[in-house]
Protein backbone atom coordinates (compact mmCIF):
# COMPACT_ATOMS: atom_id res chain seq x y z
CA UNK A 1 0.00 0.00 0.00
CA UNK A 2 0.93 3.53 -0.85
CA UNK A 3 1.39 5.83 1.56
CA UNK A 4 3.10 9.75 1.86
CA UNK A 5 5.17 11.20 4.54
CA UNK A 6 5.84 14.68 4.77
CA UNK A 7 7.04 17.97 6.77
CA UNK A 8 4.40 20.68 7.19
CA UNK A 9 5.58 23.77 8.90
CA UNK A 10 4.10 24.37 12.71
CA UNK A 11 4.25 28.12 12.43
CA UNK A 12 7.44 30.42 12.19
CA UNK A 13 9.52 29.30 15.08
CA UNK A 14 12.95 27.22 14.41
CA UNK A 15 12.10 23.89 15.60
CA UNK A 16 8.52 24.19 14.22
CA UNK A 17 8.07 21.01 11.30
CA UNK A 18 5.91 18.35 12.10
CA UNK A 19 6.29 14.69 10.19
CA UNK A 20 3.02 13.55 8.86
CA UNK A 21 2.26 10.43 7.67
CA UNK A 22 -0.97 9.88 5.50
CA UNK A 23 -2.70 6.53 4.54
CA UNK A 24 -5.94 7.83 1.81
CA UNK A 25 -8.52 5.62 1.69
CA UNK A 26 -8.34 2.71 -0.46
CA UNK A 27 -12.06 2.41 -1.09
CA UNK A 28 -13.72 5.02 -3.69
CA UNK A 29 -16.00 6.64 -0.68
CA UNK A 30 -14.23 7.91 2.10
CA UNK A 31 -15.92 6.71 4.88
CA UNK A 32 -14.22 8.55 7.55
CA UNK A 33 -11.01 10.27 8.77
CA UNK A 34 -8.69 8.59 11.18
CA UNK A 35 -6.22 11.09 13.12
CA UNK A 36 -3.77 8.87 15.32
CA UNK A 37 -2.23 10.46 18.43
CA UNK A 38 0.94 8.61 19.80
CA UNK A 39 2.22 7.56 23.85
CA UNK A 40 4.56 9.13 25.61
CA UNK A 41 8.56 8.75 24.78
CA UNK A 42 9.53 5.66 24.26
CA UNK A 43 6.24 4.06 23.84
CA UNK A 44 5.95 5.83 20.52
CA UNK A 45 8.53 4.17 19.27
CA UNK A 46 7.51 0.38 20.57
CA UNK A 47 4.05 0.52 18.83
CA UNK A 48 5.35 1.98 15.48
CA UNK A 49 4.94 -1.81 14.28
CA UNK A 50 1.33 -1.55 15.32
CA UNK A 51 -0.08 1.38 14.39
CA UNK A 52 1.31 1.01 10.84
CA UNK A 53 -1.01 -1.97 10.67
CA UNK A 54 -3.71 -0.81 11.89
CA UNK A 55 -3.56 2.43 9.57
CA UNK A 56 -3.35 0.30 6.36
CA UNK A 57 -6.09 -2.11 7.54
CA UNK A 58 -8.28 0.79 8.10
CA UNK A 59 -7.20 2.56 5.04
CA UNK A 60 -8.27 -0.58 2.77
CA UNK A 61 -11.46 -0.70 4.77
CA UNK A 62 -12.30 3.33 3.10
CA UNK A 63 -10.60 4.96 5.80
CA UNK A 64 -8.24 8.25 5.03
CA UNK A 65 -5.50 7.89 8.19
CA UNK A 66 -2.99 10.52 9.26
CA UNK A 67 0.00 9.93 11.68
CA UNK A 68 1.83 13.17 13.28
CA UNK A 69 5.08 12.90 14.94
CA UNK A 70 4.33 16.19 17.70
CA UNK A 71 7.07 18.40 18.41
CA UNK A 72 10.49 16.90 20.00
CA UNK A 73 9.26 13.65 18.83
CA UNK A 74 10.03 10.78 16.43
CA UNK A 75 10.89 12.44 13.13
CA UNK A 76 9.80 15.66 14.17
CA UNK A 77 11.92 18.90 14.70
CA UNK A 78 12.90 20.03 18.18
CA UNK A 79 13.52 17.73 21.44
CA UNK A 80 11.42 16.07 23.79
CA UNK A 81 12.51 18.66 26.12
CA UNK A 82 11.17 21.44 24.22
CA UNK A 83 7.93 20.32 24.54
CA UNK A 84 5.08 21.72 26.34
CA UNK A 85 1.42 19.92 27.07
CA UNK A 86 0.11 22.89 24.93
CA UNK A 87 2.43 22.35 21.85
CA UNK A 88 1.15 19.22 21.69
CA UNK A 89 -2.23 20.07 21.66
CA UNK A 90 -1.56 22.51 19.04
CA UNK A 91 -0.14 19.78 17.16
CA UNK A 92 -3.02 17.99 17.40
CA UNK A 93 -5.34 20.69 16.31
CA UNK A 94 -3.06 21.76 13.61
CA UNK A 95 -3.55 17.98 12.14
CA UNK A 96 -6.88 17.87 12.39
CA UNK A 97 -7.30 21.15 10.38
CA UNK A 98 -5.29 19.60 7.52
CA UNK A 99 -6.57 16.35 7.88
CA UNK A 100 -10.51 17.66 7.71
CA UNK A 101 -9.93 19.40 4.45
CA UNK A 102 -9.21 16.09 2.67
CA UNK A 103 -13.17 15.50 3.85
CA UNK A 104 -16.55 16.22 5.30
CA UNK A 105 -16.61 12.62 6.41
CA UNK A 106 -16.76 11.38 9.87
CA UNK A 107 -14.01 11.98 11.94
CA UNK A 108 -12.33 9.82 14.31
CA UNK A 109 -9.09 10.93 17.05
CA UNK A 110 -7.18 7.61 17.71
CA UNK A 111 -5.13 7.94 20.83
CA UNK A 112 -2.90 4.90 22.25
CA UNK A 113 -2.33 5.47 25.97
CA UNK A 114 -0.96 9.15 26.53
CA UNK A 115 -2.44 10.12 23.34
CA UNK A 116 -5.86 9.14 24.32
CA UNK A 117 -5.68 12.29 27.01
CA UNK A 118 -4.32 14.36 24.32
CA UNK A 119 -7.29 13.34 21.49
CA UNK A 120 -9.91 14.33 24.61
CA UNK A 121 -7.81 17.55 25.09
CA UNK A 122 -7.95 18.73 21.61
CA UNK A 123 -11.81 17.72 21.17
CA UNK A 124 -12.46 20.47 23.41
CA UNK A 125 -10.79 22.84 21.43
CA UNK A 126 -12.22 21.97 18.12
CA UNK A 127 -15.19 23.01 16.42
CA UNK A 128 -16.18 19.39 14.87
CA UNK A 129 -17.81 16.35 15.92
CA UNK A 130 -15.47 13.82 17.03
CA UNK A 131 -15.51 10.48 17.47
CA UNK A 132 -12.80 9.33 19.69
CA UNK A 133 -10.88 5.49 19.56
CA UNK A 134 -9.06 4.19 22.60
CA UNK A 135 -6.54 2.07 23.05
CA UNK A 136 -5.33 0.96 26.55
CA UNK A 137 -6.29 4.73 27.40
CA UNK A 138 -4.00 6.16 30.43
CA UNK A 139 -6.49 6.59 33.17
CA UNK A 140 -5.45 10.23 33.89
CA UNK A 141 -1.87 12.65 33.23
CA UNK A 142 -1.45 12.25 36.51
CA UNK A 143 -1.31 8.29 36.96
CA UNK A 144 1.12 8.43 33.58
CA UNK A 145 3.26 11.28 34.88
CA UNK A 146 3.97 8.90 38.23
CA UNK A 147 4.77 5.79 36.37
CA UNK A 148 7.32 8.28 33.75
CA UNK A 149 9.01 9.34 37.15
CA UNK A 150 9.68 6.06 38.10
CA UNK A 151 11.91 5.46 35.53
CA UNK A 152 14.06 7.99 37.26
CA UNK A 153 13.76 6.41 40.51
CA UNK A 154 13.96 2.61 39.40
CA UNK A 155 17.72 3.61 37.62
CA UNK A 156 18.82 5.72 40.60
CA UNK A 157 17.85 2.86 43.53
CA UNK A 158 20.18 0.70 41.59
CA UNK A 159 22.70 3.07 42.07
CA UNK A 160 21.89 3.68 45.51
CA UNK A 161 20.92 6.93 45.14
CA UNK A 162 17.03 6.53 45.56
CA UNK A 163 16.32 8.66 48.63
CA UNK A 164 14.21 11.90 47.94
CA UNK A 165 14.40 11.41 44.33
CA UNK A 166 10.91 11.75 43.64
CA UNK A 167 10.12 14.69 45.54
CA UNK A 168 13.47 16.18 44.32
CA UNK A 169 12.16 15.57 41.07
CA UNK A 170 8.84 16.89 41.78
CA UNK A 171 10.32 20.30 42.56
CA UNK A 172 12.29 20.80 39.94
CA UNK A 173 9.32 20.70 37.74
CA UNK A 174 7.04 22.63 39.47
CA UNK A 175 10.19 25.61 38.96
CA UNK A 176 9.44 25.28 35.47
CA UNK A 177 12.88 23.37 35.35
CA UNK A 178 13.88 19.61 33.12
CA UNK A 179 14.44 16.46 34.33
CA UNK A 180 16.59 13.63 32.31
CA UNK A 181 14.46 10.57 32.70
CA UNK A 182 15.41 7.47 30.53
CA UNK A 183 17.32 9.72 28.15
CA UNK A 184 14.51 12.28 28.04
CA UNK A 185 14.13 15.56 29.04
CA UNK A 186 10.80 16.03 30.66
CA UNK A 187 9.78 19.56 30.68
CA UNK A 188 8.15 21.32 33.59
CA UNK A 189 5.27 22.92 30.93
CA UNK A 190 4.69 19.26 29.44
CA UNK A 191 4.57 17.81 33.37
CA UNK A 192 2.29 20.07 34.77
CA UNK A 193 0.04 20.33 31.44
CA UNK A 194 0.02 15.96 31.97
CA UNK A 195 -0.97 16.44 35.36
CA UNK A 196 -3.82 18.08 34.68
CA UNK A 197 -5.22 15.79 32.37
CA UNK A 198 -8.18 13.93 32.69
CA UNK A 199 -9.68 11.11 30.13
CA UNK A 200 -13.41 12.99 31.36
CA UNK A 201 -15.72 13.57 29.09
CA UNK A 202 -15.69 17.12 27.23
CA UNK A 203 -17.88 19.66 28.44
CA UNK A 204 -20.94 20.52 27.61
CA UNK A 205 -22.53 16.92 28.12
CA UNK A 206 -25.16 15.94 25.70
CA UNK A 207 -22.74 15.02 23.03
CA UNK A 208 -23.95 12.81 20.35
CA UNK A 209 -20.19 10.88 19.31
CA UNK A 210 -18.82 7.83 19.29
CA UNK A 211 -16.20 6.46 21.68
CA UNK A 212 -14.41 2.87 21.01
CA UNK A 213 -12.40 1.45 24.12
CA UNK A 214 -9.97 -1.36 23.74
CA UNK A 215 -8.21 -2.69 27.07
CA UNK A 216 -5.53 -4.99 26.26
CA UNK A 217 -4.49 -8.15 28.75
CA UNK A 218 -2.42 -11.10 28.80
CA UNK A 219 -4.13 -12.60 31.08
CA UNK A 220 -7.63 -14.81 31.06
CA UNK A 221 -9.85 -12.14 32.46
CA UNK A 222 -13.22 -12.40 30.33
CA UNK A 223 -14.04 -8.82 31.09
CA UNK A 224 -13.19 -5.67 31.00
CA UNK A 225 -11.59 -3.63 34.21
CA UNK A 226 -13.60 -2.10 36.78
CA UNK A 227 -11.88 1.69 35.97
CA UNK A 228 -12.65 0.62 32.58
CA UNK A 229 -16.15 0.32 33.11
CA UNK A 230 -16.51 3.40 35.21
CA UNK A 231 -14.93 5.44 32.98
CA UNK A 232 -17.27 3.76 30.11
CA UNK A 233 -20.42 4.49 31.85
CA UNK A 234 -19.35 7.75 32.59
CA UNK A 235 -18.81 8.34 28.97
CA UNK A 236 -22.11 6.93 28.36
CA UNK A 237 -24.10 9.50 30.64
CA UNK A 238 -22.29 11.73 29.19
CA UNK A 239 -24.69 11.22 26.16
CA UNK A 240 -21.64 9.51 24.05
CA UNK A 241 -22.18 6.18 22.27
CA UNK A 242 -19.62 4.23 23.68
CA UNK A 243 -18.27 0.81 23.03
CA UNK A 244 -15.69 -1.28 25.19
CA UNK A 245 -14.11 -4.62 24.72
CA UNK A 246 -11.18 -6.27 25.93
CA UNK A 247 -8.66 -8.17 24.03
CA UNK A 248 -6.30 -10.51 24.89
CA UNK A 249 -2.45 -10.10 23.96
CA UNK A 250 1.13 -8.33 25.53
CA UNK A 251 1.34 -5.09 26.60
CA UNK A 252 3.26 -4.31 23.17
CA UNK A 253 3.67 -0.28 24.10
CA UNK A 254 6.05 -1.83 27.07
CA UNK A 255 7.19 -5.05 25.96
CA UNK A 256 10.89 -5.18 25.24
CA UNK A 257 10.48 -7.06 21.69
CA UNK A 258 8.22 -5.52 19.20
CA UNK A 259 5.06 -7.27 19.44
CA UNK A 260 2.01 -7.53 17.25
CA UNK A 261 -1.84 -7.94 18.20
CA UNK A 262 -4.06 -9.06 14.98
CA UNK A 263 -7.03 -9.64 16.97
CA UNK A 264 -6.92 -6.12 18.46
CA UNK A 265 -6.25 -4.57 14.45
CA UNK A 266 -9.46 -6.62 13.09
CA UNK A 267 -11.60 -5.95 16.31
CA UNK A 268 -10.73 -1.79 16.12
CA UNK A 269 -11.74 -1.98 11.78
CA UNK A 270 -14.46 -4.17 12.18
CA UNK A 271 -16.17 -1.97 15.49
CA UNK A 272 -15.60 1.65 13.50
CA UNK A 273 -16.68 0.39 10.20
CA UNK A 274 -19.73 -1.11 11.53
CA UNK A 275 -20.12 2.05 13.70
CA UNK A 276 -19.12 4.52 10.15
CA UNK A 277 -22.16 2.69 8.16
Amino acid sequence: MQFEAFFIQSGTAEKSQRLYIFYPSQQTVVRGLVLYIHPLADEMNKTRRMVSLQARALAEAGFSVLQIDLLGCGDSAGDFGDATWQHWIDDVVQAHHWLRKKSLAPLWLWGLRGGCLLAVEATRQLNDNCHLIFWQPASSGKLLLQQFLRLKLAGDLLDGQGKGVMQAMRQQLAQGQSVEIAGYNLSGGLAQGLELATLTPPQPSGASGCVVWFEISARAETSLSPGALQSIAQWQAAGFDTQGQLVHGPAFWQSHDIEEIPDLIKATTEVIAAMSI
